[in-house]
């Protein structure tokens, strides 16, 4: 009876063995092997893993155990991003305090990365909810207040009423909260924010030096979005404020017949405050920047009765708000000049404001507005230069005026980290109620803990507000009565740092050694969705450049090479619980064990690509996992142990140096859909020649051989698997071994398997030599009988011959 594939069985031993001798530990002494640093994105732990994590951590563990073999001490942790607004929403739906409901999840995610055999150094393991990690946090919040990149200031904000929260951009689609689908409001609201402009241009002049996916560094430099102009004082001589204008085009000042304030303009509700500004302001903000800027989108607006003055032609022009001006664009105010901006021409003939021409070409711009170049007109002084030069001519006038100045302007707006809820890392400052202001929380009194509180629910502030004890405290610097911040830390601060915490887990003096950090970072190697390339990446650069300035880090970029995976789809839709189309990784294990799971999820395609799920396809892949372990079972009680191969090389000896040198390849640039394809072709060998090698010897020696390398070559992928046949046949672990290299020699086969095709449609595989000529080749393929029977007395009109590859006939 044929021996059964136990993956349950076989995945046991080896998972209690890795975790009784801490395997995959490894220490921050110094030591004469080059680091490697892999790390995926950590995981937010909500219920259980997904297929998402399933792919994420099969990917960066095959990186692990391939860069271990080649010699490298590899550092891969593992902890959990766990504050966040689910936790909070599910404690305000049940009464349990999201601490419960996220260790109870964080649980679940142990238990089943555990369960997958996923190499981890689980020494390093943390929450960032835990005291120990977030006092840290609060004392890089502290740092950051030091050197003025933490500030304080008023900001309209997108406001959740639902939630009781403000919202991110990103958070908003389609004017409604993502959360819970509420339509969005305007708010205005004193917020803490993150410095983050002041290297918007180390930012992007620094993703050039790094190997990254291109589309993600196009992603950041466009969030970026860098541009250069002047900057164009415009007075509103009724309220005496200065509005600074960003423009890309200051030749066409005196042009400009209105003003334009976004939505967000913190000044909107000084200038107007009346209902129907109110109402616009709240209904433009549930809109989404893209449907704002479309081309096709019609101009709406108020005018809000107020001037300004054109500092260059001393003109006053009316104030409007309107939703095609956003915030994250310049100051957030625009001067109109309708004769030569499409948007502004729009704009003004919905509400029939003058146009006039500063720059001839156009044909008639009270019709359309013109946009090229041309000499200058109804400019003053300006007049018939080309605008080129009229445009360096006005710079030059401004600054000698102080009215403007030569200006470079990002679209990257200051990181707003304050958020109105519970579950987060406290802001850890005090406001004294006598004369200090705002006080920092000294180091020594960190953490500031999150106090126990029974009701999560908004309310239009912090649930911390309601924490009165908690609250209520002494002022540090006079020792009078303060009251503690209430609002906690965007969680996107906890996830800024952590890859750096990791380094030194268990540092209670310091965030990390700044010698230790030396010994294992950047990260050499990040993974993890695309939905991250830009919020996520874009602030972990910020932290590591804003504290290598500090002198805490010696690098100025956390991750040195970047893989993005794409999505697991089923039936070509994105997964989700209300398609009723959603995979668990549990069920997959429990029914084929982990090694199969993690080599479907690998080979249903390219890693970087979205890929689709396939019940039959994972039972193929069980199959073939089974077939291995089989055969070697078989090799092992008919064959001697042998230390190495002997003999005159045989196909299977070639095909599995083949196998050697193409996963090696492979791992190298990522392509693990076709490593593993390469170990199952080589696996179908073993069966193809494992009973004439039987025969002698050396051919036993050579069988064996082969399958060593096919449990070597499967580790990375199916780690206990690979570790039990590797086990079978030299009783050695192969995660001590190093990867095993290809003999060049053996590399040049003999022969290969030539494809036969009739009108482009397989007919047979035959062997031919490998320097046959095209002729030969055809003649060789025309010999085929299984092309015989197909061509039926059809004639063959023409032949194709690729070498090395394929013969195709077509035939009528």
């Amino acid at each position: 009876m044929e021996a059964r594939y136990d993956p349950h069985a076989i995945e046991a031993k080896w998972r209690e063995l890795w975790a009784r001798e801490r395997t995959w530990e490894v220490s921050n002494e110094p030591e004469a092997r080059p680091k490697q640093y892999v790390l995926e994105m950590l995981p937010y732990p909500s219920g259980e893993p997904h297929i998402g994590h399933l792919k994420c951590y099969s990917v960066g563990d095959a990186v692990a155990h391939f860069r271990r073999r080649q010699g490298y001490r590899v550092l891969h942790p593992m902890g959990y991003d766990a504050f966040g607004l689910p936790a909070e929403n599910h404690a305000i739906r049940t009464s349990q305090h999201p601490r419960v409901s996220t260790e109870k999840s964080i649980a679940e995610f142990r238990r089943q990365f555990h369960r997958w055999g996923v190499s981890i150094d689980w020494s390093r393991e943390f929450g960032t909810h835990e005291p120990s990690y977030y006092r840290w946090t609060q004392w890089l919040f502290l740092r950051f207040l030091e050197r003025d990149l933490a500030y304080r200031r008023q900001a309209a904000v997108k406001w959740c009423p639902r939630d009781q929260t403000v919202l991110a951009n990103e958070q908003v689609v389609d004017g409604r909260c993502e959360r819970c689908g509420t339509p969005v409001e305007a708010r205005q609201l004193e917020q803490w924010f993150f410095r983050i402009t002041a290297y918007a241009e180390q930012l992007l002049r620094d993703l050039d030096d790094l190997d990254w996916p291109e589309h993600v560094k196009t992603m950041q430099r466009n969030w970026i979005g860098r541009s250069e102009g002047a900057e164009v004082v415009f007075r509103c001589e009724e309220l005496g404020i200065d509005y600074p204008v960003f423009t890309t085009r200051p030749d066409t000042l005196f042009g400009a017949t209105f003003f334009v304030l976004a939505p967000e303009h913190p000044d909107v509700f000084k200038l107007n405050d009346s209902p129907e500004v109110r109402e616009y302001v709240n209904r433009a903000m549930q809109a989404s920047h893209e449907e704002r800027g479309a081309a096709d989108r019609r101009k709406t607006g108020v005018a809000l009765g107020r001037y300004v003055r054109n500092p260059v032609n001393g003109e006053l022009i009316p104030m409007f708000v309107s939703d095609y001006v956003l915030m994250e664009y310049g100051t957030g105010a625009i001067m109109a000049v309708p004769a030569h901006d499409e948007r502004d021409h729009e704009f003004a003939r919905e509400f029939g404001l003058p146009i006039r021409e500063v720059i001839e070409g156009g044909e008639d711009v009270q019709r359309q507005a013109y946009t090229g170049d041309g000499p200058m007109v109804n400019s003053g002084p300006f007049d018939g230069l080309h605008n080129r030069e009229a445009y360096e001519r006005i710079v030059e006038w401004l600054e000698r005026e102080g009215k403007g100045r030569r200006a470079v302007n990002y679209r990257l707006r200051d990181w707003l980290i304050s958020r109105q809820r519970y579950w987060g890392c406290p802001i850890p400052v005090v406001y004294c109620e006598r004369e200090c202001g705002i006080v920092p929380v000294p180091d020594e009194q960190l953490p500031v803990e999150l106090p126990d509180i029974s009701d999560y629910a908004p309310k239009g502030r912090s649930p911390l507000a309601a924490a009165e004890e908690w609250v209520r405290t002494s002022c540090p610097r006079c020792g009078g009565e303060a009251r503690r911040e209430t609002d906690t830390m965007d969680t996107f601060v906890d996830s800024s740092w952590y890859f750096l915490r990791y380094c030194d887990p268990h540092n209670d003096r310091a965030p990390f050694d700044r010698e230790v950090l030396r010994r294992w970072m950047p990260v050499d190697q990040y993974i993890g969705g695309v939905e991250h390339a830009i919020l996520h990446l874009l602030y972990a650069r910020f932290f590591c450049k804003a504290l290598a300035d500090m002198e805490l880090l010696d690098v100025r970029e956390p991750f040195a090479r970047l893989f993005t995976q794409g999505m697991v789809t089923r039936e070509g839709a994105k997964m989700s619980k209300s398609k009723g189309n959603v995979v668990s990784p549990r069920d997959y294990v429990e029914r084929y064990g982990a090694d199969t799971a993690r080599t479907y999820v690998l080979y249903i395609g390219p890693p970087e690509q979205d890929a689709d799920w396939s019940d039959e396809g994972i039972a193929g892949i069980h199959r073939q996992l089974g077939r291995l372990w089989r055969v070697a079972r078989e090799v092992a009680d008919r064959t001697p142990p042998s230390d190495a191969p002997r003999g005159e090389a045989t196909p299977l000896l070639r095909k599995a140096h083949w196998a050697i040198d193409k996963v090696t390849r492979d791992c190298e640039r990522f392509a693990f859909n076709t490593a593993i394809a390469a170990v199952i072709e080589l696996d179908n060998e073993i069966y193809r020649y494992k009973d004439e090698l039987y025969e002698s010897a050396e051919g036993a020696s050579q069988l064996r051989f082969a399958v060593a390398t096919a449990g070597s070559l499967i580790f990375p992928f199916a780690p206990h698997l690979g570790a039990e046949v590797y086990e079978l046949m030299t009783g050695r672990r192969v995660w001590e071994e190093p990867w095993p290299q290809a003999d060049p020699a053996l590399l040049e086969s003999e022969s290969f398997e030539l494809v036969v095709q009739l009108n482009g449609k397989l007919v047979d595989r035959v062997e031919a030599p490998s320097g046959a000529s095209r002729e030969e080749l055809a003649e060789i393929a025309r010999r085929s009988p299984k092309l015989a029977a197909r061509l039926d007395g059809r004639e063959i009109v023409k032949t194709v011959v690729v070498p090395g590859r394929l013969v195709n006939f077509v035939a009528r």
